[in-house]
């Protein structure tokens, strides 16, 4: 670094003053001053500039380290050590000791976290995500059994540990235990130290505080306040250079070689520096010397942005501001010993000063936060979460304050380019997120109101209706942008802990904050409009991801605001009303201004007024309409809508004005599907994505579903229906005969789109009547909502845990509830080769699926139904997947069933069903019918649900049964529902919808069998007083004995399986029950008589070779295949089961290495020389797998392979065109398998065996015989005689081959590998030396462990690894 050189203090200067300075004195000296501030300043002008700051010392950094600690011993005794004695009024280690022994802290831990360190939040416990623990109290808490979150710390935050508001249980680790020891909170800890000491702290305290408060806001750069200029001011000046956020390294480290003339190691060694504190002096001189240096730095980064900023300040100012920044650090370090001096250092904080509002020391900092460098902001952050945060009641005093400024705070944090973890607005996560203080500040200075408005301002960009509008973003303005999002985590904070009691005041400040946050969605609402583009493709694509990005920030603030409505009725009331307000608001600016048009079909008549989505203006983005409809199923939900009707806006409601929105918006995404909206580009596109993607549809996709559910259960079913064909602009299809055939004949693209709208209005339908599982539309509980979610999730596939949680949406404690739930629906399957363990779905639960899912996308619905159709398949069951049984609606919602019967939905079922009828026309499509199937289907559960839960035939109202038997009415000449699906039954072209319509008609038998029981049943109960008890009884006897025989057969089936374990558990662990065996035999020992006297001489000589041989005890073989994890048992018939092996040439066991190999070509392997000079060795780790298994993995590393090769040249360690690989599971070198086969039957014992001289002579025979056999086939010779041939002997006898064809090719693979390894030849399955080679490579496999066990002194099969016994057992 070139710096002006200057003539510095020889270091004895100093030593001098060290050796002749008493800190004890000094402070002697200063108790006696009658003004104590002016002494201490007087002593610091002094000392301070001649400490620190005293210009460059040398390139060194070893010096530069050096200069550090020496800076840091002089400030201690020179400037330190005096306060200290003053304080303390002793020797200040006794004095800190003492102070510590007498300190009664409380239970807070307080430890300030680092960047990078760990943290840790218990799952079960926390009362949100934001309570966390350093790591030594989460290892010495409760929670380290608990489900718990790791996560790395940005640094700024602290440990919760003490915090009783913190933890819902288990609030103290073992160190920081509330014993009786710890004080009361409301006792005072500054009565616990001396009077005197509590004085002099006070003006320390109060001196030091202010005269780092003055150095740290302090903007003039060659004074210094008053008392503290130093006896003599030279010209040194340090170019001082600050941190912005927008230039990036490189230009810095350019500007500075510029400047200041260094190398790149120096200006990199700068750039990090002022990265990391903020500010760096770059050069050191007289004030013209270090102007140049500024003026070349703006120069140089002023061209593309503001200039870095750089200011020339005099050697004094800065050493006093980095003392300042050191006094902050000492008193941080003093409040630790003593609770008392910590109350101190707040009260002297807070402390308003002479000129009012915001005058206190605490309020000057925060307001010039700002203005300060990152470094210093550090400092004083970090005193701040040591003092007024660990003091409780400071710490509301604090907040306090922080709330009455948080619009200023916000604001200069907007104009700020800092990072917000260094910014006093951070400090909004320890004080907004404790309940009790939260609500205070949302009651006292109205919090709420105050954020949200602060967060309307600073979004300014508006179209004329007042909506947002966010036109094509820079960087800045997107930097911006992100910087406003911070606002709604500090709103997300306050509302994260919705209240268990209600003040008056806190209804009404909430109640504000809900007008507040209405006006923030209105100006959200209908916001980016598109219009459908015709004739030619947009120009460029608009800027939706602001828009979306902004929805995804406000999720978890609806969701919460309506938690927080759902406690209280009062407050849940005028929520509704004033959300109702809103929406009404938005609703007089629809462009419905039109004459209203008359929609008549089957016999009903609506009126609407026009609008078609294809042609006008429509928004995705519809938030008030949408709480709207979180709060109405609040309603039903806490039975408000029944307990207080008067009290409700119901009669104020127009549903077709509730449902005009979310249908338009539904109707949007059916047309993009059906391919209309192709010019708009990939914009409009992503938006559809995102409206029903995991983290925005719960309040966006779902709250549609739910707002034309409420409009659809308070209007008549038939004018909603034909409401929805309008806007779905198929109205004229249904309405009119003969106008789908001119639609067919005229242009297929018009039709093909029609019927695909067709299909996503049936779909809409179908999610309208059936998505119940929302608690408050059906009668069901959270749990049932994400275990419905999983059931539908894991019918596509088995998933991983990781892959469910992506699936699921997360509540503002970033919980799914997936760990309640997934061990009641799905088991799990260990890990395999892949790593990943995956759940699968229990079979108890498929009937639980629905195959129009509304959260399945097209291609998750395909996979699924897949799925389904092949388990079904594999159980021997049909293929038809019907609805599942829906849970019943809650009151509210009750009349939504009627959708299902209503007359409009009877004439599009049976419009689509006479299409299907006619299969030529290609009007109609195949999911077409599977959706109006589908229907009928959740039609007759319904029914068939009503009638078995109903207590007489009257209460009965829907009668769907009925409606189907009658025939079509105009415009459709169709006969009846039901008579179209008798004849589509046996409909050739529809030969995969038959099970499904199989199932209906045995429906509608059923259905009409119960009528006529509840019929029968009724005529009864008329003409006999006692026919209803005896019906009862009956009824329960025949219901008790169903439960009584369901329960036998489970009992047995449970004694079944328990035996079949027991049976494989003895099988398993044989040496453990030798003994049971043993007195078993005993036992049976008179059974044992009647056996052949060959068992009895076997029992005593073990004979393992020849006819007397004892055979292997038989057990089952069960393995498991390392990459599909699947268990089976090794048998001949069965799959094949392989072991990676690896076959080489061998000499380890040579007695003569100078001898030629042999020639492949004549070797004869059938003897091998005795000096074994090669064998044939095979190695194997022993890991089993399927053979198709493996099969399909050694393809796939072959295409890798070549994948690999047309990229990269390189080079592997295993060469796969020679038919190596690697082991799956322990990537161990194989170029062969080795197939399992099952243990040889044991011999029979009842054979008399020849002797020799018999055996020699049948053998004799039989050769004769089929030398005489191959003679006549060969020579065609005639008859003679022929030799005699033994009994029982046949030449035409061909054995059966005891192996699976899988088996076979198995055992020629790894014959082959031997045969080409061995010799060294090109595989020729013709060679009859082949298995010879087989049985070669086994001998000297055997031999070679025989070897390597003697010399290690084991017995020969007695220490092998149980994979490799299944090795040596296999060949």
């Amino acid at each position: 670094m070139a710096a002006a050189d200057s003539d510095r203090d020889p270091p004895s200067a100093l030593c001098s003053e060290f050796l002749h300075f008493s800190a004890k004195d000094t402070a002697s000296q200063w108790m006696a001053a009658a003004d104590l501030q002016q002494e201490v300043y007087r002593h610091l002008s002094v000392y301070v500039p001649r400490i620190l700051c005293l210009g460059p010392s040398g390139c060194s950094s070893r010096e530069e380290q050096r200069e550090e600690q020496r800076e840091e011993l002089a400030c201690q005794l020179l400037l330190l050590a005096p306060l200290e004695w003053l304080l303390l009024g002793e020797e200040p280690a006794a004095g800190l000791a003492l102070l510590q022994e007498n300190n009664q802290p409380s239970p807070l831990c307080g430890h300030v976290f680092k960047v990078g360190e760990p943290t840790y939040s218990c799952r079960e416990c926390a009362a949100d995500p934001t309570c966390v623990l350093c790591m030594q109290c989460f290892l010495g808490s409760v929670h380290k059994d608990h489900r718990y979150r790791m996560t790395t710390s940005g640094g700024g935050g602290f440990c919760d540990c003490g915090d009783a508001e913190a933890w819902k249980k288990g609030p103290y680790c073992q160190k920081h235990t509330l014993t009786p020891n710890n004080r009361d909170t409301e006792e005072d800890p500054i009565a616990q130290l001396p009077a005197d000491m509590v004085a002099r702290s006070y003006n320390i305290f109060s001196i030091i505080l202010r005269y780092a408060v003055d150095l740290l806001t302090w903007d003039q750069e060659d004074q210094l306040p008053a008392g503290l200029e130093p006896p003599e001011k030279g010209d040194t000046y340090y170019c001082m250079l600050f941190n912005d956020e927008v230039h990036t390294y490189e230009q810095v480290i350019y500007t500075l070689q510029k400047a200041v003339n260094c190398s790149q190691k120096e200006a990199v060694s700068f750039a990090t520096t002022v990265d990391r504190d903020g500010r760096k002096s770059v050069r050191y001189g007289d004030f013209q010397f270090c102007e140049q240096s500024k003026s070349v730095i703006v120069r140089n980064t002023s061209r593309q942005s503001k200039p870095l900023r750089v200011q020339v300040m005099h050697s004094s100012v800065v050493a006093h501001q980095c003392f300042a920044l050191k006094a902050l650090s000492w008193l941080g370090q003093i409040i630790q010993y003593s609770d008392g001096l910590r109350r101190v250092l707040c009260q002297v904080g807070l402390q308003e000063g002479p000129e009012g509002e915001n005058s206190s020391l605490v309020d000057r900092l925060m307001l010039n936060d700002s203005k300060m460098w990152k470094g210093a902001r550090n400092i004083y952050h970090q005193l701040l979460m040591n003092s007024l945060l660990m003091d409780l009641k400071y710490k509301k005093i604090f907040a306090i304050q922080f709330a009455k400024n948080y619009r200023r705070l916000q604001t200069d944090f907007m104009e700020d380019d800092h990072e917000r973890v260094v910014s006093v607005t951070s400090l909004s996560v320890q004080l907004f997120t404790v309940p009790t203080m939260a609500r205070m500040l949302m009651v006292e200075e109205n919090l709420m109101t105050t954020i949200i408005r602060t967060f309307v301002d600073h979004l300014r960009h508006r179209d004329l209706q007042g909506r947002f509008q966010f036109d094509r973003y820079t960087a800045q303005q997107a930097f911006k942008f992100g910087r406003v999002q911070s606002l709604i985590g500090d709103l997300k904070y306050v509302l994260i802990s919705r209240p268990c009691e209600w003040s008056d005041e806190l209804r009404e400040k909430f109640l504000e904050g809900l007008d507040s946050f209405l006006e923030l969605l209105k100006c959200m609402q209908g916001m980016d409009p598109v219009v459908r583009q015709v004739g030619q493709h947009i120009e460029m694509e608009p800027e939706w991801e602001a828009a979306f990005t902004l929805q995804m920030k406000l999720t978890h603030i609806i969701s919460m605001i309506q938690e927080w409505c759902s406690t209280d009725e009062r407050v849940l009331i005028d929520a509704y009303r004033r959300c109702l307000t809103a929406l009404s608001h938005c609703h007089s600016g629809l462009p419905d201004g039109e004459q209203p048009i008359s929609l008549s079909l089957a016999g009903h008549c609506v009126e609407t007024f026009r609008y078609q989505v294809s042609q006008d203006k429509v928004s995705i983005h519809l938030p008030v309409c949408r709480l709207l409809a979180g709060l109405h199923v609040l309603l039903s939900r806490t039975e408000v809508a029944s307990r207080f009707p008067e009290q409700l806006p119901l009669g104020e409601l127009s549903p077709p004005l509730l449902i005009e929105l979310p249908l338009r918006c539904l109707v949007l995404c059916a047309q993009v599907h059906a391919g209309m909206w192709r010019r708009n580009g990939f914009s409009l596109i992503n938006q559809i994505y995102y409206y029903h993607n995991v983290k925005c549809r719960v309040e966006m996709f779902d709250k549609d579903v739910i707002m034309l559910q409420a409009g659809a259960s308070m209007m008549d079913p038939n004018h909603f229906l034909m409401i929805v064909l309008s806007r779905f602009e198929l109205f004229h299809i249904f309405s009119s005969a003969d106008c789908r055939k001119r639609y067919r004949e005229a242009n297929k693209d018009v039709v093909q789109q029609n019927n695909t709208l067709i299909e996503e209005m049936l779909h809409l339908i179908i999610m309208v009547v059936g998505e119940r599982y929302m608690a408050g539309v059906g009668q069901v509980e959270p749990f049932d909502e994400v275990r419905r979610e999983i059931i539908h999730q894991l019918s596509i596939r088995p998933m991983a845990h990781s892959e469910l949680v992506k699936a699921l949406p997360e509540n503002g404690n970033k919980e799914t509830g997936l760990e309640r739930v997934i061990d009641s629906v799905a088991s799990f399957k260990k890990p395999g080769v892949t790593g990943r363990g995956l759940y699968e779905l229990r079979p108890e639960w498929n009937k639980h699926f629905n195959l129009y899912f509304h959260h399945y996308s097209r291609a998750d619905q395909s996979k699924a139904e897949e799925a389904q159709r092949k388990l079904r398949r594999q159980n021997g069951e049909d293929t038809a997947l019907p609805p599942p049984v829906p849970p019943p609606l809650c009151p509210l919602f009750g009349s939504l069933v009627n959708l299902l019967q209503c007359d409009v939905l009877l004439a599009v079922e049976g419009a689509v069903l006479q299409w299907a009828v006619e299969p030529s026309g290609g009007g109609w499509t195949e999911s077409m019918l599977q959706r109006v199937l589908h229907l009928v289907g959740m039609a007759l559960l319904e029914e068939q649900q009503q009638l078995e839960n109903s207590s007489g035939y009257d209460d009965v109202t829907f009668n769907y049964t009925s409606k189907i038997t009658r025939p079509g009415e105009a415009p459709s000449t169709s006969g009846s529902v039901l008579a179209l699906l008798e004849s589509l039954q046996n409909a050739p072209h529809l030969e995969v919808h038959k099970d499904m319509i199989t199932w209906i008609l045995k429906m509608v038998a059923n259905i009409k069998t119960i009528r006529e029981r509840s019929s029968a049943t009724s005529s009864i109960t008329i003409s006999q007083g006692q026919g209803p008890e005896e019906t009862v009884r009956d009824k329960d006897k025949a219901e008790r004995k169903r439960k009584a025989e369901m329960a036998r057969l489970r009992r047995e089936k449970i004694m079944a399986q328990m035996s079949e374990m027991q049976k494989h558990f003895i099988n398993e662990n044989k040496e453990l029950f030798q003994q049971s065996l043993e007195e078993l035999e005993a036992s049976t020992s008179a059974a044992a008589e009647h056996s052949p006297p060959s068992l009895e001489m076997s029992s005593v000589s073990q004979v393992c070779v020849g006819p007397r041989r004892l055979g292997v005890a038989e057990r089952r073989q069960l393995v498991t295949c390392i990459l599909c994890q699947e268990e089976q048992e090794v048998k001949g018939h069965g799959r094949a089961m392989v072991l990676a092996a690896f076959v080489q040439r061998s000499t380890v066991l040579s007695k003569n290495r100078r001898r030629a190999l042999p020639n492949a070509e004549r070797h004869d392997p059938v003897f091998m020389h005795p000096d074994l000079s090669l064998g044939i060795h095979t190695a194997s780790c022993g890991h089993i797998m399927h053979a198709t298994c493996w099969q399909r993995y050694f393809e796939a590393v072959q295409l890798k392979e070549q994948r690999r090769q047309q990229r990269l040249r390189g080079h592997t360690s295993y060469d796969v065109e020679n038919g190596e690989f690697l082991c799956p599971l322990c990537e161990c070198l194989s170029n062969t398998v080795i197939p399992l086969l099952p243990h040889a039957h044991s011999p029979d014992h009842s054979v008399d065996h020849p002797s020799l001289e018999v055996w020699l002579k049948t053998t004799n025979q039989q050769i004769a015989a089929l030398h005489s056999a191959h003679r006549k086939q060969s020579e065609d010779a005639a008859e003679g005689a022929e030799p005699p041939v033994p009994e029982g002997f046949r030449i035409d006898f061909t054995p059966l081959n005891p192996f699976s064809s899988s088996v076979s090719e198995m055992i020629t693979t790894f014959s082959m590998s031997t045969y080409k390894v061995g010799l060294k030849v090109n595989p020729n399955e013709q060679d009859q030396r082949i298995p010879v080679l087989s049985w070669s490579t086994c001998a000297y496999t055997i031999q070679a462990i025989e070897r390597l066990l003697m010399d290690e002194e084991k017995p020969l099969f007695g220490s092998l690894p149980c994979r490799q016994l299944w090795f040596q057992t296999s060949r």
